[in-house]
């Protein structure tokens, strides 16, 4: 069975994908690392009629709360209408299973301003384990993230403090031991970022759009 193919996207719009042109790729999944329009999120999900899992970053609204209930989106026990992207999963503090993958999620960037989806380190901290946890000790495929780990794809101590990456992400990879973790928030302006590696666990910007096979052997298709 061949590697599942992916469309990962976060944080910019790539503009030719409004016309007839996505129809023409050929994948099995859409990873979204946050910080795009939902409408947008909701169009490619639509026009390659694909799975659509995402986490929010720091310039998306709050989607803590809301369940789903016997068809009905709730929010604290009352019918609410879901601000997210219709057709996407959002696997925020969750691991879900997608096109044969397990998926791990955790959204959100360092707090900078006191915006949605803003987290200290102690507060993203206390995610992170309690992502590990709902694990159950099994390793996933992917960890999306809206931010880098710290030192792996985000300036390090150089970079801007709303665009540091957050510390205990390392740590997360080693329990949670993914193949991947493909992140946002960074934008590279300019050449492609490389991959970082953190043990055996491939890190990859994917600002922008990006389409590549999630296998040992990595081949990135140019948009």
């Amino acid at each position: 069975m061949s590697a599942p193919k992916v469309l990962a996207v976060a944080d910019e719009v790539e503009e030719s994908f409004w016309t007839n042109r996505v129809a023409a790729l050929s994948v099995d999944l859409i990873l979204a690392a946050g910080d795009l329009p939902f409408d947008y999120l909701d169009f490619l999900a639509s026009a390659l009629d694909r799975p659509l899992v995402f986490v929010p970053g720091n310039h998306d609204p709050d989607l803590g709360g809301f369940a789903r209930r016997n068809g009905l989106v709730l929010r604290a026990g009352f019918p609410s209408e879901w601000p997210g992207p219709s057709g996407g999963l959002n696997a925020d503090g969750r691991v879900v299973e997608v096109a044969g993958l397990r998926i791990a999620g955790l959204g959100g960037s360092p707090r900078y301003n006191g915006g949605p989806n803003q987290w200290t380190e102690r507060e993203q901290t206390r995610r992170a384990r309690g992502l590990v946890r709902r694990a159950r000790r099994r390793p996933v495929d992917v960890l999306l993230t809206h931010t880098p780990p710290r030192g792996a794809g985000d300036g390090g101590d150089d970079a801007d403090a709303p665009h540091r990456g957050f510390v205990c992400l390392h740590d997360t990879v080693r329990r949670l031991r993914p193949r991947w973790l493909l992140h946002g928030h960074v934008h590279p302006y300019g050449p492609r970022p490389p991959d970082h590696r953190l043990d055996g666990t491939r890190v990859r910007n994917i600002v922008g759009a990006h389409v590549f096979g999630l296998g040992p052997e990595v081949t990135t298709e140019a948009l």
